[in-house]
């Protein structure tokens, strides 16, 4: 991948196939997570998505949930979609792709990112910067590179 660049008031990046295809499928596979949370309520990516508002208070949390968990999860849908999408050609593609993203596809794009690496930090049981990542050395891997996406599209959509 080349990181993201600012190309007049849009942003855009190079995509290996397989960078695509793998990106498109994390997207796609939060989404249907977030889609199918009562399912999977006890899932710890799941929680660290939609996180209890009131973790001291189950009652207040409940409610809270209650008003709000609806819209968020379609939100998470909406943003993980608009990654999908806009990785389509290049998934398909047989050579480096050019993704570009206006404003709004950008600021979903972020938000999905961070939605598939708080998936990713669950499964690898990173609760904070400090923490010492376990697990898949290879889902560390794809954790990173995600990571460098993200910090390479915000430099990109500040610029």
């Amino acid at each position: 991948m080349k990181a993201f660049r600012r190309v007049g008031e849009a942003v855009s990046a190079k995509f290996e196939p397989a960078e695509a295809d793998a990106l498109a499928t994390m997207a796609g596979q939060v989404a249907a997570l977030v889609a199918d949370r009562a399912e999977y309520e006890s899932d710890p990516a799941v929680l660290r998505l939609l996180p209890d508002a009131y973790p001291d208070d189950e009652e207040a949390s409940a409610e809270f949930r209650r008003f709000t968990a609806d819209d968020l999860a379609a939100r998470k849908v909406a943003n993980a979609t608009v990654v999908v999408r806009s990785l389509e050609g290049a998934v398909h593609a047989r050579s480096a792709t050019t993704v570009t993203l206006d404003q709004q596809a950008a600021q979903a794009w972020l938000r999905a990112l961070t939605d598939i690496r708080l998936t990713i930090a669950a499964r690898l049981g990173i609760d904070d910067e400090e923490a010492e990542p376990a697990g898949d050395p290879l889902l560390l891997d794809v954790y990173d590179w995600l990571g460098f996406v993200q910090e390479s599209l915000v430099a990109a959509v500040s610029d």
